[in-house]
């Protein structure tokens, strides 16, 4: 469900999927807002719920916590604060948008949907996209699919490139670690090589990297985190810096 332009309730965020990302999500809104005062800025309602089940365990039937329901209640306990769309600064919880949009009648702006529209939009000449993400996020082929909806092909990491990202996700960014930039660029290279013409971000640990490290400089990189914020910005009818 999409959420309609120019909404002028607060937009709800379901956050905690991660902490750190969920608080770049905020202070990438406040930064990109056209504002000169601090009635411009957008109002947000944020659940920053770490307790979340984690996505990606349960993707890969490691876990039988279900973050599906949990994150429909939060979206309920959102819709009785008035919120006019949500947002889930999470990829991995993608998979479960459809509990979501189904707990309750508020728009759901998705992450996934708009980070490929802005590749199809704003990268012209891109037919190859390279994803990296959560292994849950890679097994639930929501980027695939959304990619190739749009007419997009996509490669994603080997098992062996896989785990270096996951490293640098779970063991390196969720706990307050710096980054390994240089073995997450070999990932890129390796993903170059095989054809992708631009890197999607697809993972908002990754989105904290880019942003510390300004990947984003770099036109290779297309960053859902970055993206979110300035879709959400424009929802609220307010302007992009």
């Amino acid at each position: 469900m999409s959420a309609e332009r120019g909404a002028t309730g607060p937009v709800g965020v379901i956050g905690g999927v991660g902490p750190l990302a969920t608080v770049y999500f905020m202070d990438k809104v406040v930064r990109l807002t056209q504002a000169s005062r601090d009635q411009d800025h957008v109002d947000m309602v944020v659940l920053q719920h770490a307790t979340i089940p984690d996505r990606t365990e349960y993707i890969l039937g490691r876990s039988d916590d279900n973050p599906g329901p949990v994150m429909a209640d939060d979206a309920r306990t959102l819709e009785r604060v008035g919120v006019s769309f949500i947002v889930v600064p999470c990829n991995t919880a993608h998979h479960f948008t459809a509990e979501v949009v189904n707990a309750t009648s508020v728009p759901v702006l998705s992450i996934v949907d708009e980070t490929i529209a802005e590749v199809v939009d704003h990268r012209p000449g891109t037919s190859v996209v390279g994803i990296l993400a959560t292994s849950g996020t890679l097994a639930a082929q929501v980027y695939q699919h959304a990619a190739q909806a749009r007419g997009l092909q996509s490669v994603v990491p080997t098992d062996d490139e896989q785990a270096v990202v996951m490293r640098v996700i779970y063991d390196q960014v969720k706990a307050g670690q710096p980054a390994d930039l240089v073995a997450l660029r070999s990932v890129v290279d390796a993903l170059v090589a095989r054809g992708a013409q631009t890197i999607v971000l697809g993972c908002t640990e990754l989105s904290v990297v880019a942003d510390d490290a300004a990947l984003l400089d770099d036109p290779l990189y297309v960053d859902s985190l970055d993206v979110l914020a300035r879709r959400t910005i424009e929802r609220t009818g307010r302007t992009v810096r």
